[in-house]
């Protein structure tokens, strides 16, 4: 299992690159504005639909939520991507018995009101286009094993060209309440809910 590493040095650079990478790819990056608990840790749970995401909401969480951020990837990206270990990824390998050691470490985290963590439920990249989105087992046991007490986002990434060159992400949060004892099928339902509710959003943007 491949854990978060500190170095301020990498870590200034990287932040520092995925945003000028976003601000130079992109013609326009925007988001709703939800309430952000500061005493609470952060499950952010997200589509997952291109190489972007990962930075998309590092960037978000960097200029906006303001947690200290962390990010479930497959085992073969953390090796190969190598400095994704100093902005906060931990990595996952599935059909291992490792895999609950990286699950039991995301319950971890959520119990520091200071961290986010991001999980993308679907496991492995899925178009943009998908009708819905699928959720891994593994995140019940995240949730299972935490005292409870995070606050859960849900983030569904979308992209447009319109009349530009460059394409615009927009991407729509919203905060759920859970009720104590949940379900991985309710938290599916509720996700996908906001997964129907941005892209009927996203199809009313006239430019």
């Amino acid at each position: 299992m491949v854990t978060p590493k500190e170095n301020r040095l990498i870590y200034r650079f990287f932040s520092w690159y995925i945003q000028y990478i976003i601000k130079k790819d992109f013609s326009s990056f925007s988001f709703n504005k939800i309430e952000v608990d500061k005493d609470k840790a952060i499950l952010l749970l997200a589509n997952h639909c291109s190489w972007w995401d990962g930075f998309l909401l590092f960037y978000l969480n960097k200029i906006y939520l303001k947690k200290k951020f962390h990010v479930m990837i497959v085992e073969d990206t953390a090796k190969k991507v190598w400095f994704m270990k100093y902005l906060g990824a931990f990595s996952v390998q599935k059909q291992s018995r490792s895999v609950v050691n990286s699950l039991q470490y995301a319950a971890q985290l959520l119990e520091n009101p200071n961290n986010l963590v991001l999980i993308f439920p679907q496991g492995q990249l899925f178009s943009n286009h998908v009708s819905s989105i699928g959720f891994e087992k593994g995140l019940l046991h995240i949730v299972q094993n935490t005292s409870k007490k995070f606050q859960y986002l849900f983030a569904v990434s979308l992209f447009d060209y319109f009349q530009n060159r460059k394409p615009s992400v927009s991407i729509y949060l919203k905060e759920w309440q859970a009720q104590e004892y949940t379900s991985l099928q309710v938290i599916k339902n509720e996700f996908n809910k906001h997964y129907d509710d941005a892209k009927s959003q996203q199809s009313k943007i006239v430019v």
